[in-house]
């Protein structure tokens, strides 16, 4: 069986060492690390073959390779630490990940006498710890793979084949800063749960060198005519296709200039409160203070300026009260949203390099800079929250394999531009794309039985909340206006069904599909048509009365999956194979 290939595989990671390759099957075509073993070789057996066969696979010719009793060939790369000045880093990270239970022991000690030599005691452990974490840390960049090696009890090591790399992240937190250090991550597209391989730290110098030569590295030679059956060799992934209004991309020169598609101007700072980004924030450092005031077995009650505010909730009318709450609240959200604003996006800059990659870099307190290869772009998405929109604003996000999405303001790497006037994303969507047709042409809207399927919808669920306040008010007790109040309901659900039929439509442009849904959040996303590698369409019992069909278009790049609902039964074969006619070709009755 062989290795899992193509552009969005992951990383390899073993523990120890892996079983013999079967007899028969072919070795695999990428370099994976196991249990410390070499790069392309199988634990226990030799350089340059597999486990259990003298040299080859058996029934296979052997490959090209050392022959018995040759001179070794010369070494790899040498195994590299991390930063030393990460040895004043560690120990301050391990301390502020350990704090919670820093906190309990300090408790602990104080009930009993001995607070001293407790806290001494779990310092120092925690120091120990972060200094352990240096000691036992290494890398390896080759020419085929990025390893590292970690572990003192469990060592592991983890390989990333060098085609395999999508994305290079540079992060500096405060105290990198102050020492010139900076951690950086090595994408390989995975989910969002998996964060590729991070290398925290290095000095900010050697981390920039390490991510151009990570994301520039010149072409390996093709695969020869005559190679093995079976046992291809290493070749680099050849570039893309020239899309409608798009060059393949040229190797990166020595020193690439670059063009600046966007900075973040003061003005977009008014933004920041419509993002309701500072609901998460205070969600956070709520129960942050929560869990640290649990450890130590505090009474938050006995603090003046929480008693006085308990005090005077407890004074006025209930509906005064819910009032003050929901409006201070409000402050705090819009107040935490604008400096997480600031915090996040300041010194924000979309450039262009040379060397056809797109860098983002931003941050105040943490600078991230991130490089995205243009040649795995495959669109660009308009997001507009219903806040956000309602101010003229919109957010500009990559459509890319090996980009991770859904991370909020992080956006898993893939923001292009923080919110900002929607004129000036539309803009930098244009300049990213090449093309500025699919921010600009007119969609088609899907037809009244569409319009007819959002209002039954959204009325049916507006229904239920003034039958349910009148249940509530037959048997429970309720006071009678509160169904009345509710039936305000199906007006904002008439509101809202309107809203999701405006947002509904979609286009083709000679490059791309453009899709725009949502009301809550409203999404336009330009899909290159050569990014697109499969069709799903699907029917719910409702949608076969009514003739609609929901058409799914599947890629490797971004959400991977970009939904048409409600389009015409009768309209959804012409639309695909409009848009992809290879694909379809075989299928179709002309």
């Amino acid at each position: 069986m062989t290795a899992p290939t193509g552009p969005d595989a992951g990383p390899f990671t073993a523990a120890g060492p892996t079983a013999p390759a079967p007899t028969g099957v072919s070795a695999p075509p990428g370099p994976v690390a196991t249990g410390g073993a070499p790069a392309n070789q199988v634990a226990g057996a030799p350089a340059n073959q597999v486990a259990g066969a003298p040299g080859h696979v058996a029934g296979l010719a052997a490959p090209p390779g050392p022959v018995a009793g040759a001179p070794p060939g010369p070494p790899g790369p040498e195994w590299r630490r991390l930063s030393p000045r990460m040895l004043a880093v560690h120990p301050v990270q391990e301390t502020l990940r350990a704090l919670p239970a820093l906190v309990a022991v300090l408790a602990a000690g104080s009930q009993s006498g001995h607070s001293g030599p407790w806290t001494l005691v779990g310092v120092a452990v925690t120091v120990g710890l972060g200094v352990l974490r240096w000691a036992t840390t290494s890398y390896q960049v080759s020419e085929d793979q990025v390893q590292v090696r970690r572990g003192f009890i469990r060592r592991r090591v983890v390989s990333i084949p060098r085609d395999r790399v999508r994305t290079v992240d540079l992060t500096a937190h405060p105290l990198h800063r102050l020492l010139g250090l900076s951690r950086i991550t090595i994408g390989t597209g995975q989910s969002d749960r998996k964060e590729g391989l991070r290398l925290d730290g290095l000095s900010a110098g050697e981390a920039v060198r390490l991510r151009a030569e990570l994301l520039h590295r010149a072409a390996a030679p093709a695969v020869p005519a005559q190679s093995p059956p079976g046992i291809p060799f290493p070749v680099s992934a050849p570039p893309a296709a020239a899309r409608p209004g798009r060059s393949v991309p040229a190797p990166a020169p020595a020193a690439p200039g670059e063009t600046v598609l966007a900075s973040l101007r003061p003005g977009w700072v008014r933004y920041g409160p419509f993002t309701l980004s500072g609901l998460v924030t205070l969600g956070i450092v709520f129960g942050f203070l929560y869990r640290m005031v649990s450890e130590a077995h505090f009474d938050p009650g006995r603090l003046g300026p929480l008693r006085a505010i308990g005090h005077q909730l407890l004074r006025v009318p209930l509906g005064v009260a819910v009032a003050e709450v929901v409006l201070a609240a409000i402050v705090l959200v819009a107040l935490a949203s604008t400096l997480g604003y600031v915090v996040a996006f300041w010194a924000f800059r979309l450039s262009r390099q040379d060397s056809a990659t797109l860098h983002v870099t931003r941050g105040l307190l943490t600078t991230r800079a991130t490089t995205l290869e243009e040649r795995r772009l495959r669109g660009v998405e308009l997001s507009e929250p219903l806040l956000l929109r309602a101010v003229r604003g919109a957010r500009c996000i990559a459509i890319a394999t090996g980009l991770r999405v859904g991370r909020g303001a992080e956006r898993g790497g893939s923001l292009l531009l923080p919110p900002a006037p929607r004129r000036e994303a539309r803009r930098v969507a244009a300049e990213v794309l090449g093309d500025p047709e699919p921010m600009s042409v007119a969609l088609r809207p899907h037809g009244p039985r569409a319009r007819g399927r959002r209002y039954v919808r959204a009325l049916a669920l507006a229904a239920t909340v003034p039958a349910g306040l009148g249940l509530l008010w037959e048997f429970a007790g309720w006071p009678a206006w509160a169904p009345l109040v509710g039936l305000l309901a199906l007006p904002a659900g008439a509101l809202l069904a309107a809203d999701r039929y405006r947002s509904l439509g979609h286009a083709i442009t000679a490059g791309h599909l453009v899709v725009r849904q949502g009301s809550v959040v409203r999404r336009r996303c330009a899909l290159a048509r050569d990014g697109i590698i499969g069709w799903h369409l699907r029917q719910s019992i409702f949608q076969r009365r009514a003739g609609l069909v929901t058409v799914i278009a599947t890629t490797a790049a971004g959400r991977q999956r970009y939904v048409l609902l409600d389009v015409d039964v009768d309209r959804s074969a012409s639309l695909v194979d409009t848009a992809t006619p290879e694909l379809l070709a075989p299928f179709l009755v002309r």
